[in-house]
């Protein structure tokens, strides 16, 4: 038989414990990175598998190089490495894990019209047939004795463009008669001489005239400038009658009295001349 309850007895506190859990990191957030690794693993996987099926063998072989680190110990007894005369010979096979036919020091392809510069031996080429022109202009001037005086009005040089041909006039010679486009006619054979020499060369033609700063009278309806156009035409009209055709020329130009061959005197008659460049 229960017992009756004590009258104005206090009643039995309620305690509440609370208890909070720490996981590590935040929120357990430490799996989730570990599973990113894991996904970023498995696609970088899946991204190989397919670059391997999707690939020719070499490609493949171009992208093991392209990964492979650099190896300095097996750089150090190579072709010309390790300081002033150590290693071996340049030309002998590098010492590299990915040879991939290596045969020492190889080939480059030059192509068929290049001529290279100064190192590739193309100014020596350049300056050979510049002296192969200036003396199969030469023999031909020799052979005719009315012409041989005229041997110093002829320059043959090399630049960066090509070899140019130049027709000098001086106090004793000129190729046109006074304010003219009409060619004497040893300048007729000297261009004759040129064409044919020039018939048998490689390479576009451009024919440049130049004058004297003599100025012309007033009211004479010419000037410097349609001058030195028209002798230029001139002397690529002649030049077509003697070995060359029309398509060799890549154009004409008049440049009057702006590019004197002496400076010093405007009015000198060398000043007056016709220039041929054989393109390279």
């Amino acid at each position: 038989m229960a017992s009756a309850p004590v009258p104005n007895e206090p009643l039995a506190p309620i305690i509440v414990k609370k208890i909070t859990v720490v996981a590590g990191g935040h929120h357990g957030g430490a799996w989730k990175v570990a599973y990113a690794d894991f996904v970023t693993a498995m696609m970088a996987f899946f991204l190989l598998m397919w670059l391997l099926g999707a690939t020719t063998e070499d490609q493949r072989k171009g992208l093991a190089d392209y990964f492979t680190p650099t190896l300095v110990k097996m750089r150090e007894q190579s072709a010309g490495a390790d300081g002033m005369l150590g290693g071996s010979s340049i030309v002998d096979a590098d010492n590299y894990p990915h040879a991939a036919g290596q045969t020492g020091n190889m080939a480059i392809t030059i192509p068929r019209d290049a001529r290279g510069g100064p190192q590739e031996g193309g100014e020596a080429e350049q300056e050979r047939r510049r002296q192969q022109i200036a003396q199969a202009i030469q023999d031909r001037i020799d052979s005719v004795e009315r012409l041989r005086r005229l041997s110093r009005q002829v320059r043959v040089t090399r630049t960066p463009e090509g070899i140019r041909i130049d027709l000098v006039d001086d106090a004793d010679f000129s190729m046109f008669h006074l304010g003219s486009t009409v060619l004497v006619p040893e300048a007729r054979e000297l261009l004759g001489i040129i064409g044919e020499s020039l018939a048998g060369e490689g390479g576009q033609l451009i024919v440049r005239g130049h004058t004297d700063a003599v100025p012309w009278r007033s009211g004479a309806g010419a000037n410097n400038w349609s001058l030195s156009s028209a002798r230029a035409e001139a002397t690529r009209q002649e030049m077509l009658r003697h070995g060359l055709t029309d398509a060799r020329f890549d154009r004409i130009e008049g440049v009057a009295d702006r590019e004197p061959l002496v400076p010093a005197d405007p009015a000198d008659p060398r000043n007056r001349r016709m220039s041929i460049l054989l393109k390279s």
